[in-house]
């Protein structure tokens, strides 16, 4: 994908990437984009347009992070758009791998190891609500105005959390590919295999935007 601009029609990026309809579900933004610029989009609905197409680029482009220009972003931006980040993981992107893993193993014989698989899946949606649960009640509040006395070490392993779901997730789709066993419904397992490709794309995505922009700006208020 090329850097994208102002100028790029917003249709051609979702063209490539359809994953980046979570985005822009995130800054208020439905599908029927016409042959509107990112630009044009962005007047229409009140976005800051530097700050959107940064965080297009960084989506769709693993190599691109413009830190330079995040980092002069107000802070208040970067939480709004981590608090709709989480709000989807929570409401929508976790409730769609559980309902297609149970249809899964409904649809497929016993003679498999998809129950094993789902549990793994329950003690990492576990662990990803608590993050959230804990990024509304302290650190969202503290870079918002400074409301909790955080420490450096507690931030950082809050952060760890993050950055330890994206592994799990990583694992759990290997265990798709590799040591999945016996028989079971092909369309389902596609749909659960992609769902959480995605939601293993976004999490890599925002934990850049953490460790590279939340983060410092953190340090600064410690």
């Amino acid at each position: 994908m090329i850097l994208i601009t102002p100028e790029t029609k917003l249709h051609s990026i979702l063209d490539h990437d359809p994953n980046v309809i979570t985005v822009l579900n995130r800054f208020g933004i439905r599908l029927g984009v016409g042959d509107k610029s990112v630009g044009n989009i962005c007047s229409e609905h009140a976005i800051d347009t530097t700050f959107f197409v940064s965080i297009l680029n960084a989506f769709v482009n693993e190599s691109y992070f413009p830190e330079k220009v995040l980092l002069s972003v107000n802070a208040t931006k970067i939480i709004d758009y981590l608090k709709q980040t989480n709000a989807n993981y929570h409401q929508f992107q976790l409730p769609n791998i559980e309902r297609h893993f149970n249809l899964l193993i409904a649809k497929s014989n016993t003679n498999n190891n998809l129950e094993l698989m789902l549990n793994f899946f329950i003690h990492l949606k576990k662990e990803l609500i608590q993050a959230i649960g804990y990024d509304k009640e302290h650190l969202f509040p503290f870079v918002a105005r400074k409301a909790d006395n955080l420490s450096a070490n507690e931030i950082l392993s809050h952060m760890a959390v993050f950055d330890a779901i994206e592994q799990k997730l990583s694992d759990l789709k290997s265990m798709f590919i590799i040591h999945l066993s016996g028989e079971y419904d092909e369309n389902l397992c596609l749909a659960v295999v992609f769902a959480i490709i995605r939601l293993e794309k976004d999490i890599i995505q925002n934990n850049r935007i953490r460790t590279r922009i939340l983060l410092p700006y953190i340090k600064s208020l410690i």
